[in-house]
């Protein structure tokens, strides 16, 4: 039987703890892969506590890949690999990087198709990811702004570091330790003006003879950033656990650009044995990279948060992008992105001459927002209208006209999700006829280069941005569109 000491602390719950005392278990070799965990309720009997502590423990295992369920069997110990040893020669050979692998800073101060928004005038946008603007925190953000102009005056004139004001870099990684469990300093976080550009730095930074794996199917505009750039590109499929190693291995990449945490469009999320098995990939070649796109890891709705793949990457590997256009709003524009150490001197030298290319104004006032707590109240106050909002557009989408006709997976993390119809119309004949209705649909085949091989009639609802009135109004054309369809339509 398990038998771990859980303690009531204010900083972790009883849940957590017994989610990471299994854990380092797992990782540790001490559960064997196949073993099965005791039940629910004898584990809660043995340990004194309640079944729902050992279930979130257990479910958030499973969310992980630490675990699998078998139904009416139980949960049993997934296979993971070990982490990767660091290679001991390239970390004493980092600048900056000890023999025992501590980074020391010598600076150190403290989708398919691109569904953007148009100016036609939808009845409703299922394709869009808008964000609500009633959600936007308009008195905190003023109020922020004039303190940034009456504190930071002279601040303001002057020149931001190329990587953005210490200020925000401090704060960011504060924010990071302390909700998302990365250690990171700031000298290795670069402040850009949304992911896009950052991805453009990293392909000057990591070489454009280098060729580039993406996901397939796989947000379109990160491949046409990379073929704007003139590199090559390997399309690796994916599924349910994510982005496929073997196929990986087949091509000749050097680095690949994965969403692990949220995969878009078609939520997969990651476990950790094909993490592992990605990280060993890396480790294998000096220069090779994974670029770990957390873009709405802030969204999840069951469990907690799921570990970054840069927080369990011992070889320097991994350079974690994120953005906070999500979280707040697109017309913020603030993206960063971390590099690990043994990169930091190679992007002074190469890249070190760009200017930072968000306005001090606007960082120093994200700074003030991160450091006061503003953040992440306003975090948790997004969390509860998503999530009241998911579970409204998901009721309608059962319950209302087009109940019986349709199925909905991937809801629990991140402002998507997949809904399949049953219908017999080609996914460009439907989008037609919704389009002509005035309802503008994102299939899942829309973004896969070659349409045959994706899953058919299956709409991508991104519902952070839907107009909640309309929505009824707008499955019942759907369902009178499925109604219509002709007996003699196949695929």
């Amino acid at each position: 039987m398990l038998t771990y000491t859980l303690e009531k602390k204010e900083k972790e719950s009883l849940y957590e703890q017994l989610y990471r005392f299994i854990r380092e278990d797992i990782l540790s070799g001490r559960l064997q892969t196949g073993e099965r965990l005791p039940s629910k309720r004898m584990l809660a009997q043995h340990l004194e506590v309640s079944i729902i502590t050992v279930k979130n423990a257990y479910e958030q295992l499973l969310a992980e890949g630490y675990l699998y369920a078998r139904q009416r069997s139980g949960y049993f110990v997934a296979p993971v690999e070990r982490p990767p040893q660091p290679r001991q020669s390239e970390l004493f050979g980092c600048p900056n990087v000890t023999a025992d692998g501590t980074f020391t800073s010598p600076n150190f101060t403290g989708n398919g198709t691109d569904f953007t928004a148009d100016s036609r005038p939808w009845l409703l946008d299922f394709a869009s990811g808008a964000m609500d603007p009633a959600y936007f925190p308009f008195t905190v953000w003023a109020r922020l702004m004039r303190q940034t102009i009456l504190e930071q005056d002279k601040e303001l004139l002057r020149a931001a570091p190329y990587n953005g004001a210490s200020e925000l870099r401090v704060a960011i990684a504060g924010y990071l330790r302390q909700f998302r469990a990365m250690q990171v300093d700031p000298e290795q976080i670069i402040i850009g003006a949304g992911t896009e550009l950052l991805y453009n730095l990293l392909i000057q930074l990591l070489g454009r003879d280098k060729c580039y794996a993406v996901e397939e199917p796989g947000y379109s505009k990160i491949t046409a950033i990379y073929e704007s750039n003139q590199v090559r590109i390997q399309r690796i499929g994916i599924d349910n656990a994510g982005l496929s190693v073997p196929e990986l291995r087949r091509g000749d990449a050097q680095v690949v650009h994965i969403s692990p945490t949220h995969h878009y469009p078609t939520g997969a999320v990651m476990p950790i044995g094909r993490r592992r098995e990605l990280l060993r990939w890396a480790a294998e070649q000096p220069e090779r990279y994974i670029l770990e796109d957390d873009y709405d890891s802030e969204f999840r709705f069951v469990g907690r948060p799921i570990p970054t793949l840069y927080s369990t990457d011992e070889n320097q590997c991994v350079v974690y992008l994120n953005t906070f256009s999500k979280t707040i709003a697109p017309s913020i524009r603030i993206s960063y992105m971390i590099l690990p150490p043994r990169l930091l001197e190679r992007y002074r030298d190469k890249l070190g001459f760009y200017a930072c290319t968000v306005s001090g104004f606007e960082q120093y006032t994200l700074a003030k927002f991160l450091q006061q707590g503003h953040f992440e109240r306003h975090l948790g106050r997004m969390r509860t209208r998503y999530r009241q909002k998911r579970d409204r557009v998901i009721s309608d989408f059962l319950q209302g006209p087009l109940a019986g006709r349709v199925q909905i997976t991937g809801q629990d993390t991140g402002l998507h999700f997949l809904a399949e119809l049953q219908t017999a119309l080609p996914d460009e004949e439907l989008q037609r006829r919704a389009s002509e209705a005035g309802l503008r649909l994102a299939m899942l085949s829309d973004y896969y280069r070659q349409r045959s091989i994706a899953r058919r009639h299956t709409l991508v609802v991104n519902y952070s941005g839907l107009d909640l009135q309309h929505l009824p109004q707008a499955l019942q054309i759907l369902a009178d569109i499925l109604e219509e369809e002709s007996p003699c339509t196949t695929n």
